[in-house]
């Protein structure tokens, strides 16, 4: 797909999507006790394209996100908030020590600027925490709806990484949405036919109960066997010698 046309159909879908829903708090994901070891150490953070659902705390961190809804919400929340791309990040080299990008990386087609960027505002040794989905075999009309560029391979994801400097600390299975394809199907057209009432109940009544079924994350220390695994939430730290922007 023509990237442009790409990043036009995320943002009319995210829109109207968070412009229909509410801020979650931070500390209500199974993602609160891995990130909050991580703040003492990370006074300049920085998380892109959250929406509102954000992992980071609000008051006090830097978000670049493109959803006027969502610049709104956060800002009135202390947030530090620019409109932006995270292709082209409005900040300078080094800015941050901990940068966190949740289920934003697999939306854009040219992941190469964007972990360039990703790595170019992380300071020497800082971390970047990362969600994307895997195995483009598992790909399903949902992906397509919501406006996915693509599933990793693993095998491409490491070398991804390593060619910016990012090595893996930890890493865990991640993701709260169902993997069943025939489900999805169901979603999909219940989103494309009914498009108001299908919001409404995901962010009243499906998005509560997941929230309150999540299971704890079971951190392991490297990279974990990802062959059975949907969508893997890393812990990645810039080499202290890598050169800004991979």
């Amino acid at each position: 797909m023509n990237p442009s046309t790409l990043a036009a159909r995320n943002s009319d879908f995210y829109d109207a999507f968070w412009s229909k829903t509410y801020l979650t708090r931070p500390e209500r994901f199974n993602t609160w006790p891995v990130i909050s070891a991580l703040l003492p150490a990370a006074p300049q953070r920085l998380e892109i394209g959250p929406g509102l659902r954000p992992r980071l705390p609000v008051a006090g961190t830097y978000f670049v996100d493109i959803s006027p809804p969502v610049i709104k919400q956060l800002a009135a929340r202390g947030g530090i908030v620019r409109s932006g791309e995270i292709t082209a990040l409005p900040f300078g080299e080094g800015s941050f020590d901990l940068v966190a990008a949740f289920d934003v990386i697999e939306h854009v087609e040219d992941d190469e600027r964007v972990f360039g960027e990703l790595t170019r505002v992380l300071r020497p040794d800082g971390r970047l925490i990362l969600s994307v989905p895997l195995h483009p075999a598992r790909w399903t009309t949902f992906d397509d709806y919501v406006g996915h560029a693509r599933r990793y391979e693993p095998g491409v994801l490491q070398a991804l990484l390593a060619r910016h400097g990012l090595s893996v600390e930890q890493s865990a299975i991640f993701g709260m949405q169902s993997n069943n394809p025939r489900l999805l199907d169901l979603t999909v057209k219940g989103l494309t036919r009914h498009h108001t009432i299908a919001v409404r109940c995901y962010n009243w009544l499906f998005f509560p109960l997941g929230m309150l079924f999540q299971r704890r994350l079971i951190m392991a220390a490297g990279l974990i066997d990802l062959a059975e695994v949907d969508e893997v939430f890393l812990i990645c730290r810039r080499n202290k010698n890598s050169p800004a922007g991979g």
